[in-house]
């Protein structure tokens, strides 16, 4: 609105975000050295912030990174960056909020930059909800590429880190077969794992499939989808989900910070079920709205016209 600028926390101030200027010797820009969390407002009101910085803090503590700040301060900070911006934002649109903490400098880059300690940046941007509103109307395509997701065994999935190229490389090469399409990356086994930022989930025959968390980020969407589900009465069942499966799956559909849940209309051009979107997916989608107090859904679709 007005062209009024966003301000973020950056080590210790808030400032316009034109002043968070980082070195290019971070470890977090040299590496991608870094974690990460992120959660969505929904009528102005953050969601689920609490549960979004404990993960963070699970993820800092995997990579050994210390942020200077404890958890209660980061939420504090997370609040008060989401109130000084929401004075500029329209109010029928919402903010990712995110939360980014790098390792900092080493040593040898303390001589022209005195920085000690973590890099930490509490920042906020609008939704993309006019580039997305389609999804809801006609369903994600979905391409499986080549490129494998990370394995456990290598990189725990479960860590957010910044470090993203795996996903990246994956979604680059979905892209350029169909611009308008989402990856999701097979595992090492062949099995479904993960998007940039999304989880996929299938149903058959009134069962909800969904690959184990030990295999992938453990999304809050998704966390929240399986929590609404098994309280209406629906059997969720975490396991290697494999392409079969979505070829011959009833419906198919998405979890993500954004979109929350959104039905998926095809994989790798097979087209799932016989409407967009499938009747549990559509009564899970109507459940997450009346637990956020807010149709998302209508959110989206009104940026259609």
């Amino acid at each position: 609105m007005g062209g009024a600028e966003r301000i973020a926390y950056f080590n210790g101030r808030f400032v316009p975000e034109r002043e968070v200027l980082i070195p290019f010797r971070d470890r977090g820009f040299k590496y991608g050295d870094a974690v990460f969390d992120t959660t969505r407002t929904f009528g102005h009101r953050v969601f689920k912030l609490r549960e979004h910085v404990d993960r963070l803090y699970r993820s800092l503590r995997y990579l050994r990174i210390d942020p200077g700040v404890p958890p209660e301060r980061m939420i504090a900070i997370t609040e008060e960056v989401l109130r000084r911006n929401l004075e500029i934002l329209d109010p029928e649109d919402d903010y990712w909020v995110t939360q980014r903490v790098s390792r900092g400098l080493d040593p040898s880059a303390r001589e022209l930059w005195p920085q000690e300690g973590a890099t930490v940046i509490v920042e906020c941007v609008p939704l993309p909800l006019r580039e997305r509103a389609a999804l809801y109307r006609d369903g994600i395509r979905v391409l499986t590429p080549s490129v494998r997701r990370t394995p456990p065994q290598s990189l725990s999935p479960r860590v957010k880190t910044h470090n993203y190229l795996n996903m990246i490389a994956g979604d680059l090469e979905v892209r350029a077969q169909d611009p308008g399409a989402w990856a999701i990356l097979l595992d090492t086994s062949g099995s479904l794992a993960e998007g940039l930022g999304s989880n996929i989930f299938i149903v058959q025959n009134g069962t909800i499939f969904t690959p184990r968390e030990q295999t992938v980020l453990s999304g809050i969407s998704r966390e929240t989808v399986i929590a609404l589900a098994r309280e209406a009465g629906l059997t969720v069942v975490e396991n290697a989900v494999d392409l079969s499966d979505a070829y011959t799956a009833d419906e198919v559909f998405l979890t993500s910070t954004s979109l929350c849940i959104c039905p998926v209309a095809s994989v790798n051009g097979a087209r799932i079920g016989s409407a967009v979107p499938g009747p549990l997916t559509r009564q899970l989608t109507e459940a997450y709205c009346r637990f956020v107090d807010f149709d998302f859904v209508a959110q989206y679709l009104k940026r259609l016209t």
